[in-house]
């Protein structure tokens, strides 16, 4: 059954559909990721400040990683994505949700993160790291309620590709594999 919901100026939407990344969302997911980067957080930051975000699938999608995108209907509304850092790691990156599908209402970047995690579980990822900026206190928030905990940067593997905006490190302890 689709669910509908009704978002600014009483237009119905249906809810986040959660997808690997395919070639066909490349423009959505650029749009997406540089409106969030560009607009609401004025960072001076370009599509070729960001080489893995033209070559997703090679960068991401190999190993234990991948990337997802959001979608309602043909439009990205939000993205996640794990890199394989080895030994069983995963570095959480390009977490992103288009304003309008933020919250409760539509749960987008609930969806994106448990299907990143269940992922990672069925890969025997053992640890997800990330890296953020003490200013995003929502996104501290939701790590938190979802059982991140929060590190020191001496605590990251030495793999983890550290970005220079970020200052506040989480980490997600896999559940171990029944055997």
């Amino acid at each position: 059954m689709t669910k509908y919901y009704c978002i600014g100026g009483g237009k119905l939407s249906k809810e986040p559909v959660v997808k690997a990344y395919s070639e066909q969302y490349q423009t959505g997911v650029l749009d997406l990721i540089l409106h969030i980067q560009q607009t609401e957080y004025n960072i001076p930051i370009t599509k070729e400040d960001q080489p893995d975000l033209m070559m997703i699938e090679t960068f991401y999608q190999r190993g234990k990683g991948n990337f997802w995108v959001a979608r309602v209907e043909d439009k990205v509304v939000g993205t996640i994505a794990l890199l394989d850092i080895g030994n069983s790691q995963v570095a959480l990156r390009k977490m992103f949700v288009a304003k309008d599908y933020r919250g409760s209402g539509f749960n987008t970047a609930a969806r994106l993160l448990q299907n990143a995690l269940d992922w990672a579980k069925e890969r025997t990822v053992k640890e997800v790291f990330l890296g953020t900026t003490p200013q995003f206190l929502a996104a501290h928030r939701f790590y938190e309620k979802n059982s991140f905990t929060s590190i020191e940067m001496s605590e990251l593997p030495k793999a983890f590709p550290l970005m220079e905006v970020d200052k506040k490190f989480y980490k997600y302890l896999v559940e171990k594999q029944a055997i």
